[in-house]
């Protein structure tokens, strides 16, 4: 099992709403690890290939993840909801529906880090934390399934809509900076993202 660990993300922090569904591919891969290693090492001593898998999607859940979710919650959404566009407005149950989808798959992943950490720490996991690990995780891929439907297919091509060229650098910007990323060596093209929107609406 190879896991690729730290690369480049398709976009940069100048088309922050591709960047966003970019991180929606990263979710999907490193969720699809966690359920590979429990199929195939169901609570068992890990290979070393395994290991590393394991421990490469449990710190992408618990440290880079977060960061998707404050983008979205901290910059995307609230500019979103400060408009009196119609089209917002008849989003914002969907769009609170979304932000309660984030609390709860933190406590399911928070759960998932513990049984994840106990098995790196003893070598093995007993049998029922597996069976629980292991419906953890289809609820989570569940879950993920239709809010990333949901954000993709519908709310971030309406931000793309409703949001103008400043705030699309403002939300890029703030991504930055939570990442520890200098704005000040950040160069963006917002322009050419929101043309190339325009042109696929």
């Amino acid at each position: 099992m190879t896991v690729s660990i730290g690369q480049n993300p398709d976009s940069g922090f100048d088309e922050p709403l591709q960047l966003l569904s970019d991180c929606h591919r990263r979710i999907e891969k490193f969720l699809d690890i966690l359920i590979r290693v429990v199929k195939d090492c169901p609570g068992q001593k890990l290979s070393a290939e395994y290991r590393t898998a394991l421990t490469a999607a449990l710190k992408y859940f618990r440290n880079a993840a977060p960061w998707h979710t404050r983008d979205e919650e901290d910059s995307l959404f609230p500019r979103m909801r400060q408009l009196e566009d119609q089209r917002v407005v008849d989003a914002m149950t969907q769009i609170d529906q979304l932000e309660d989808d984030h609390v709860h798959a933190e406590k399911l992943h928070a759960q998932v880090e513990t049984h994840g950490q106990r098995w790196l720490s003893h070598d093995h996991l007993p049998e029922a934390d597996v069976k629980q690990l292991g419906q953890l995780l289809s609820e989570l891929r569940e879950k993920y399934r239709r809010h990333i439907r949901e954000e993709d297919d519908v709310i971030f091509p309406l931000a793309g809509q409703v949001l103008n060229d400043q705030q699309l650098q403002e939300i890029g910007i703030e991504m930055a900076q939570r990442r520890g990323i200098d704005p000040a060596n950040y160069q963006p093209r917002c322009k050419h993202a929101k043309a190339n929107q325009t042109q696929n609406q």
